[in-house]
């Protein structure tokens, strides 16, 4: 069975992993955008987000990179898919990633509202899962098949994960920004109780990365 993961999450020098007031034209929140900047810069996140040639080599680029190798199946919160809230109005909202989204394999949503699956260009299908976490990660790792799942976001939905012990690995990216108020990924949730240790830490010019493992 493969591992649940977090990977290239970033967070604040002061724990937030989104700012307040997310909105359409602000989908991390006020002041959110700045956690990502290293990210953007890598070759790797040139190349699967934007279909780019160029972007940095280095230490980023190697967290980066190691964030699409073995993954079969994405599990995202709601908010991460879109800034719909309540019941879906009607069915022409697709993500934040046009046509072909940058998954490009089966990502499952968790909300408390039904909707038919997605299937778009790229091999990516988006399944809307109204039985919460077990559920979802159920799916996935079905759909996986044998591979890794990975877990995207947004906070609450890595936090219900996380005190649920189910995370098995996750990779932060703590960016040299603050961000003041929004969402703490770590608020409430005791990491050592839940079996939780630091495996891997290196700073970079951009970002400090932290990757904590479960036991």
């Amino acid at each position: 069975m493969g591992k649940l993961r977090v990977e290239s999450f970033t967070i604040s020098i002061d724990g937030f992993g989104a700012g307040p007031h997310q909105s359409l034209a602000n989908p991390l929140g006020v002041g959110g955008g700045a956690l990502h900047k290293w990210a953007f810069s890598t070759r790797t996140f040139q190349k699967h987000l934007f279909n780019a040639e160029g972007g940095q080599r280095g230490i980023d680029d190697d967290f980066a990179a190691r964030g699409f190798r073995n993954i079969g199946a994405w599990i995202l919160g709601r908010n991460m898919f879109g800034p719909i809230r309540g019941p879906w109005p009607d069915d022409s909202w697709k993500g934040w990633w046009g046509d072909e989204p940058v998954y490009h394999m089966p990502v499952f949503i968790l909300t408390n509202f039904p909707r038919e699956p997605i299937p778009m260009k790229g091999g990516t299908t988006f399944h809307f899962v109204t039985e919460g976490i077990d559920v979802a990660l159920q799916r996935a790792r079905v759909a996986a098949g044998g591979y890794d799942v990975r877990l995207g976001g947004g906070v609450a939905t890595i936090k219900q994960y996380l005190r649920a012990g189910l995370v098995d690995e996750m990779h932060l990216a703590i960016a040299p920004v603050l961000i003041g108020s929004g969402e703490r990924l770590f608020e409430g949730v005791d990491l050592v109780g839940l079996g939780y240790h630091c495996t891997q830490h290196v700073a970079t010019e951009n970002v400090t990365h932290i990757v904590l493992t479960r036991r």
